[in-house]
């Protein structure tokens, strides 16, 4: 198989806290029984089938024992009761005789223990719902000097119901708490609590057994490596719908955020972006339907749900309750108005600005091109569509109008970028470089692959800034690694994630010929790719030449915080010439003036002084349900909150970056009218660039990757 079909996708970490009310899969709990599940036919083959490719076919070798059988079961108890607040020791105790005969039902195709255990939790968990009910018909005491564990790793399995029900005593009380700190009624509170768990439990009616299935299998992959997954028809036909890259909806991408669901990127153009009253990292608390449906609470609700709920015809009306991404606890949310229409989901296409600015006097126009992925749309190119969907397509595009406005550099953003294909990390270096190799590719079977520039042609050879983060990983990382190795521009940011594997991409129908029904997609390591100096980038990432602050540590967050994920390693580097403008003295200069910025730069000084406030108070995982000590921490956190704001106000800021915000020309995919595009209207681009510059003022990372490129063009 050629390299170029492999999926270098990184599926984001999503950081989730305790949410006992929001089960990993469920069925419905009628008054009565639960409904048991119990596996098909299909299942059991999938399961076999799954596990001879995993155990014969993975690029890690992970033979099929007793130590693999534990490591499933314990993944698996996990998704099932992940805050340990529904099923009893003795009912986790029951389950021990399965714990090292996992491997062998795996290979058999025997589902059993695995269904018996996931119905034991719909037993448990509709004797929850049930006492859940009693405790919101009244009142709570919230004087009382109680406080509740939120990191449920710290806990043991509660021994009696008596436990648990002190458990969810403490849970419900501190959602009317927060209720209450927002301002709202006792009558209002337990209104609300009761239709968050009404909900909840028709929530779980919408999950069949088919998640019940891809949970266990999922738990197996993910005892090989973080990356290999298996998804059921229901999550595959959502994945292809996805890369249709098409639907009516209002234009926002969403992820979730402990209990709430937040907005991660809005679409250039949409419906969401053009209304002004919706923004990235503002929380929906809530969604109703047309001018006057009931207002659906939707915390604790899973994304999927959410989205179900906000999506939906073109011209339709859909209201939501926000809370502003500065909000604090107990703030009021804003409910707004947003009409449906058709929206082209491009959260992973390029955007570019040219953004004149001053800094220390002098001016400078920058190119400035984020990019949120490595796309490329394999079935127009293979029905041969001059204009395909690419990203090394579209940044030559960038790059081309870039030298016509007469840019004096370029940065390119990758932070949260997550990967994609191998194919374009390969050719968006090479518009950077003349010609050479950009990175290499070991097999399962230990072969080694050198893949090199295709087009001799430098499209950009001008100073180039790429700024990342722990989040830029897998294809970022192959671009970001390339440049910095070649000398070619300065990587800027925090060390990345450290995912330095392929994964392939399989439809299991295919070993399943008679099957007329779909069973879903294997998505399984083959390969292991390495930077040209013969450097894994697994585990390590890439470490940036100049690093800023950041609250993501490796311990807690990319490659090397995952107990399964492969181990670094070096093979033989490539042969390569380095470019000569990027030289040690050089980068020496650069590093000496950020960090005399670092000492007195108000941008830096706060940037610093919240990622150590985060990392001081990020283990702190009891909360106090005693309103007037909640209220206090609040009252700080405010204190704090303003005290960072003000942080070298004081005093004349000698590194001020000063936009030219008349001159911003914006570029894009919704922006800019690139070949095959729509051109959006003045109003919409007047909008992204009013957006762009308020961003900008906010994103300390961005304003100084601009003065490290501004100190390198003087240099020149």
């Amino acid at each position: 198989m050629s390299m170029k079909s492999y999926l270098l996708a990184f599926v984001p970490l999503v950081l989730l806290g305790f949410q006992p009310e929001r089960p990993s899969v469920a069925q419905k709990l009628s008054t009565d029984q639960p409904v048991v599940l119990a596996p098909t036919a299909s299942q059991k083959e999938v399961e076999k089938i799954v596990t001879t490719i995993l155990s014969s076919y993975h690029y890690r070798r992970v033979p099929l024992d007793d130590s693999l059988s534990t490591k499933v079961w314990d993944n698996y108890l996990k998704e099932v009761d992940n805050g340990k607040a529904y099923l009893l020791a003795s009912d986790v105790a029951s389950f021990e005789k399965y714990r090292y005969q996992m491997d062998d039902y795996l290979q058999s195709g025997n589902l059993t223990p695995a269904y018996d255990l996931f119905n034991l939790f719909l037993k448990r968990f509709h004797e929850r719902m049930q006492f859940v009910t009693k405790l919101t018909d009244k009142p709570f005491d919230f004087t009382k000097d109680e406080s509740y564990e939120t990191n449920r790793d710290k806990v043991s399995w509660a021994k009696t119901p008596a436990e648990l029900d002190e458990l969810w005593q403490k849970i419900v009380k501190s959602q009317a708490l927060d209720y209450k700190l927002q301002g709202k009624k006792d009558t209002a509170i337990y209104r609300l609590l009761k239709e968050r768990y009404t909900n909840l439990d028709k929530q779980t009616s919408k999950v069949k057994g088919d998640y019940v299935f891809q949970t266990f299998m999922n738990s197996f992959a993910e005892v090989i490596d973080p990356h290999t997954s298996y998804m059921a028809p229901p999550d595959a036909s959502r994945f292809k719908d996805e890369m249709a890259q098409s639907f009516e909806g209002i234009g926002a991408t969403l992820t979730p955020e402990n209990d709430y669901t937040k907005v991660r990127e809005l679409v250039p153009g949409g419906p969401a972006m053009k209304s002004g009253l919706i923004h990235e990292n503002d929380r929906i608390v809530g969604v109703g339907q047309g001018a006057s449906g009931q207002m659906v609470d939707v915390v604790g609700w899973s994304l999927d749900d959410v989205v179900k709920l906000i999506r939906g015809p073109k011209g339709t009306t859909v209201r939501l309750n926000i809370l502003k991404s500065d909000a604090l606890p107990g703030s009021m949310p804003r409910e707004i108005k947003i009409v449906r229409d058709k929206v082209k989901l491009e959260e992973g296409v390029a955007k570019a600005e040219v953004v004149p600015m001053t800094f220390e006097k002098k001016e400078y126009r920058i190119g400035i091109i984020t990019l949120p992925g490595f796309y490329q749309n394999f079935e127009e190119m293979r029905k041969g569509d001059k204009d395909y969907n690419s990203t090394s397509r579209d940044v030559q595009r960038f790059l081309e109008q870039f030298k016509q406005a007469k840019v004096d550099g370029v940065v390119l953003d990758l932070r949260y970028n997550g990967g994609g294909s191998l194919d374009e990390a390969i050719k968006l270096t090479g518009l950077f470089i003349k010609d050479g190799p950009v990175v290499q590719v070991k097999d399962a079977m230990g072969r080694i692959d050198a893949d090199d520039d295709p087009d001799p042609q430098q499209v950009y050879a001008g100073p180039l800034a790429v700024l990342v983060n722990r989040f830029s990983a897998s294809a970022s990382e192959i671009f970001a690694g390339a440049i910095q190795d070649y000398k070619r521009g300065i990587i800027i940011g925090g060390t990345t994630y450290g995912k330095g594997t392929v994964q392939q991409l399989l439809d299991l129908n295919q070993f399943l010929p008679k099957e007329t029904d779909k069973v879903g997609l294997l998505k399984m390591t083959r390969a292991k790719f390495y930077r040209i100096t013969g450097s894994s980038t697994q585990h390590k990432g890439v470490t940036p030449d100049i690093e800023l602050p950041s609250r993501f540590s490796a311990e807690e967050f990319g490659e090397s915080s995952q107990p399964t994920a492969l181990p670094w390693d070096q093979i033989k580097p490539s042969v390569f010439t380095e470019y000569t403008s990027l030289t040690p003295n050089v980068l020496d200069k650069l590093r000496g003036r950020y960090n005399e910025r670092f000492k007195a730069d108000p941008d830096l000084l706060r940037l610093s002084a919240e990622v150590g406030d985060f990392l001081k108070n990020k283990d702190k995982s009891m909360i106090s349900l005693n309103e007037a000590t909640r209220r206090k921490e609040l009252e700080e956190a405010k204190k704090r909150k303003e005290e960072l704001a003000k942080l070298g106000t004081d005093k004349q800021n000698p590194y001020e970056v000063v936009l030219l915000n008349d001159k911003i020309a914006q570029l894009g995919a919704s922006g800019g009218g690139m070949p095959g595009q729509d051109v959006a209207s003045a109003d919409t681009r007047q909008k992204m660039k009013e957006n762009f510059i308020s961003k900008f003022k906010e994103d300390a990372e961005l304003k100084e990757t601009t003065r490290i490129l501004a100190d390198w063009i003087s240099l020149k």
